[in-house]
């Protein structure tokens, strides 16, 4: 059984793909929504052409230190961590390209359903629009760490060669939060202080360019750049909880009554089930968009997180680990959804 288990780590990549191309639909049905009228279109148009302008300017610089970094880790450590790297540095920069492409798609065809449709359809083409991004995540990382897996085997010592992929997403994701966070204020302070204070044009209109450089902002710093931020948080915690098996001393590893080969596989399987019990999540906004907003959200929330438990407690026991692993798992999910709750609450 365990043996059938570890041979199963080879599906991670094709989980991957699978929750990219669940993604690419998502972003072509939302593609394929009306944009509202030409005044719309042309605010959209606008935002979006603003936004890949930066990311152009963004990702070119960021392509020299991109460079300078792989060749001072191929030369100072090896070239299997410069590899990964240089795949994390990638996969990052394009989880949060895609995220963006999809909001900026999304913005103008959530304001049409409203307006056609009423909250609901507002709700169904902007969820749906967001779910771009965290399958994105999910799906490059689950792609880039599982072929890594595969082409490093899975003995002990490849773990230093996996770790240079977090490093390649931290990166990445520094340059690209606190980049857009610093054009985004600057675009939203100039547009306050020229559009309102001095040309008295109201707050947000469109005629203002800061307004348009302001939400332009918005979807790089805040989409693609924490696009960027969530993926290196997602691969960073699977490497770290895998790091910190290969480095365990003997007596740790006695006292678990497990071996070491399948701590370091479980961030990777618990991964893979989260990517299956997401996709489940997804779909069932189907099922829930008839409800209130807030309780649609909840209820999608709700029921990947159910299914992730459930999941997680069969691969636990499956790979006869202690069951305490899952009770760290099932905490971990219970005070996640709770600060998400809260936040609901108090915001």
């Amino acid at each position: 059984m365990l043996d059938s288990l570890f041979s199963c780590i080879y599906t991670a990549p094709f989980l991957g793909i699978l929750g990219l191309l669940a993604a690419t639909s998502i972003y072509f049905y939302i593609a394929r929504q009306p944009n509202g009228t030409p005044r719309m279109v042309t605010i959209e148009h606008q935002i979006h052409s603003g936004a890949m302008a930066f990311l152009r300017k963004e990702y070119k610089v960021l392509a020299y230190f991109i460079l300078a970094i792989f060749v001072l880790v191929a030369l100072g450590l090896n070239i299997q961590t410069a590899l990964s790297f240089l795949s994390g540095a990638v996969t990052s920069i394009l989880a949060g390209f895609f995220g963006m492409m999809a909001a900026t798609k999304g913005n103008a065809r959530t304001a049409q359903a409203a307006k056609t449709f009423g909250l609901r359809g507002a709700l169904n083409i902007s969820y749906f629009a967001g779910s771009v991004m965290g399958l994105s995540v999910a799906g490059l990382g689950l792609l880039g760490l599982g072929i890594l897996y595969a082409f490093y085997g899975q003995e002990v010592a490849t773990i230093q060669y996996i770790n240079g992929f977090a490093m390649g997403c931290s990166s990445i994701a520094l340059f690209a939060r606190v980049g857009g966070g610093i054009y985004t204020k600057a675009a939203d302070v100039g547009s306050d202080l020229v559009g309102k204070v001095e040309a008295g044009i109201p707050e947000d209109d469109p005629r203002n360019p800061g307004v348009i450089a302001d939400n332009v902002g918005d979807n790089v710093g805040d989409i693609a750049g924490m696009g960027a931020d969530i993926y290196e948080s997602y691969c960073g915690a699977i490497i770290a909880s895998s790091a910190i098996a290969a480095t365990m001393n003997e007596m740790s590893l006695s006292s678990l009554g497990v071996e070491r080969m399948a701590l370091l596989q479980l961030p990777l399987f618990l991964a893979v089930i989260g990517m299956i019990a997401s996709l489940i999540g997804v779909g069932s906004m189907h099922f829930f968009k008839v409800l209130k907003p807030a309780v649609a959200l909840r209820s999608t929330t709700l029921c990947a997180g159910g299914l992730f438990v459930l999941l997680s407690l069969g691969l636990v026991l499956g790979m006869h680990l202690p069951l305490r692993l899952f009770w760290a798992v099932l905490s971990g999910l219970v005070v996640g959804t709770l600060i998400g709750l809260f936040a609901e609450y108090y915001t």
